[in-house]
C-alpha cells in the first residue's frame, strides 16, 4: 500500500505564499505522475497542477503564473508553491499520484489539507 501525506496548509492573507508538501511512503517501485486537486465548498474538485515523471508540468489557467509544482524522487514528495494567493484559493488541496506497487499502477489520494485566504 501507499500512503500520502500532506503538510503545508493553513491561513493565509491574500497576496501572501504558502508552500504544500505531499509525500508518499510504502511499497512504492515506481511514481510516474503526481498532482494537487483542490476542492471548494460546494464545488467539484478541480485539478491545480500535475507533474510527470520527466518534469513536464501543466497548470489550471486559474494558478499559471503564481503556483509552482515541483518534486523530489529521491524524497517521493511533491510540493506546491502558491504565491500571490487570492481569496478564491480557499479549498481543500489533495495531493494524488500514479505509483506503480509491484507491477500495476495504482491512483493514490492524501487526505487533504486546508487552505484559507483570507484577511
Amino acid at each position: 500500500q501507499v500512503q500520502l501525506v500532506e503538510s503545508g496548509g493553513g491561513l493565509v492573507q491574500p497576496g501572501g505564499s504558502l508552500r504544500l508538501s505531499c509525500a508518499a511512503s510504502g511499497s512504492i517501485f515506481r511514481i510516474d505522475a503526481m498532482a494537487w486537486y483542490r476542492q471548494a465548498p460546494e464545488k467539484e474538485r478541480e485539478l491545480v497542477a500535475r507533474i510527470t515523471s520527466g518534469g513536464s508540468t501543466n497548470y489550471a489557467d486559474s494558478v499559471k503564473d503564481r503556483f509552482t509544482i515541483s518534486r523530489d524522487d529521491a524524497k517521493n514528495t511533491v510540493y506546491l508553491q502558491m504565491n500571490s494567493v487570492k481569496p478564491e484559493d480557499t479549498a481543500v488541496y489533495y495531493c494524488h499520484a500514479e505509483a506503480w506497487v509491484r507491477y500495476k499502477q495504482y491512483d493514490y489520494w492524501g487526505q487533504g489539507t486546508q487552505v484559507t485566504v483570507s484577511s
